[in-house]
């Protein structure tokens, strides 16, 4: 293989350019040559698609977002829309396809591989939400911009004694908002996985407020309700004075932390070298700090686990 290209599609994460940068690098370092595919699947079916140098990914690593930019694009779902990025890939010589993003993206990616186009996927997602790896680019960095709202937002709930609920991203995964409330040391923490009984969260926050618990902060996922709904709920069980604050897309930005950076850095190489390998239709992963790979198909059959012990931990530690 002596031609590789490499493109971001769905939602961006903080990390994806150090990936990219990887990517580039490590390819150009084995002597291929790397092309950039701007604006996801979209630009790779108009053609948009550009030869990368060293200096293309230079002053990169701790920018958030994506260089190589994104897009939602519904006719590449379709088999018309996979054959012109084929015929895309193929015009510019490209012979191999390195995709970094979340669930979609995969999606895109197990399309080409089943088409016989050799792709291999790493994971960019805040979501946290891909099989196959403990944890995805991009969820340290939302994580930590999660907890430093929470820590701001219970100054104030302290000034003024109320209830807080805080919605956070992660699609249909809890991971965002079950991570950040533990370290957050939110009182209560809804997540898609497990049901919520507003009785018994309104019970616990009058104990609390009996003991003398001036505040309090609800995380809620944005797969369970929005924070919006779920304060008019509690409202209607509580006499609570009730603030609501929807973080959005602010998760999404930010410079990447050094514990993405350095993931990114890992599965991006590590995904140039299967490639080099010979070994197309693969996603990599970290598993107990070890870098890893499996087939990208099988992947998607798989449903991500999120860790129930630390929902369990949450709800002892809020008491």
């Amino acid at each position: 293989m002596k031609r590789i290209g490499v493109l971001t599609s769905g939602g961006d994460s903080p990390g994806m350019n150090p990936a990219i940068r990887s990517v580039v690098r490590k390819a150009i370092y084995h002597n291929l040559e790397v092309y950039g595919v701007f604006g996801g699947y979209a630009g790779l079916i108009s053609g948009n698609i550009k030869k990368l140098e060293l200096g293309s990914v230079g002053d990169i690593i701790h920018r958030g977002g994506t260089m190589l930019q994104s897009a939602r694009c519904p006719e590449f779902k379709t088999p018309e829309g996979q054959q012109k990025g084929i015929d895309q890939l193929k015009a510019h010589g490209i012979e191999g396809l390195v995709v970094i993003g979340g669930d979609g993206s995969y999606r895109g990616a197990k399309a080409l591989t089943e088409q016989g186009f050799p792709c291999v996927g790493v994971p960019g997602t805040i979501d946290n939400d891909i099989p196959g790896t403990e944890i995805t680019i991009g969820f340290d960095t939302a994580l930590n911009t999660v907890i430093d709202a929470l820590d701001k937002i219970r100054d104030t709930a302290t000034s003024h004694e109320r209830t807080f609920v805080i919605e956070v991203m992660g699609r249909n995964a809890g991971d965002i908002a079950l991570w950040s409330g533990l370290a957050g040391g939110a009182e209560t923490i809804l997540i898609p996985e497990v049901d919520y009984n507003m009785e018994d969260i309104a019970d616990r926050l009058q104990k609390g407020h009996e003991r003398g618990k001036k505040h309090s902060i609800i995380v809620v996922a944005e797969g369970v309700c929005s924070g919006v709904d779920f304060a008019k709920q509690l409202s209607e069980a509580t006499n609570f004075d009730t603030r609501v604050s929807v973080l959005g897309h602010m998760q999404r930005g930010g410079s990447p932390t050094a514990a993405d950076r350095v993931l990114a850095s890992r599965l991006g190489a590590r995904a140039v070298e299967l490639l080099i390998d010979g070994k197309g239709g693969r996603a990599v992963g970290l598993e107990k700090n070890s870098l890893v790979d499996y087939d990208i198909i099988e992947a998607l059959d798989r449903k991500h686990k999120l860790d129930l012990d630390l929902y369990t931990l949450s709800q002892e530690l809020s008491i």
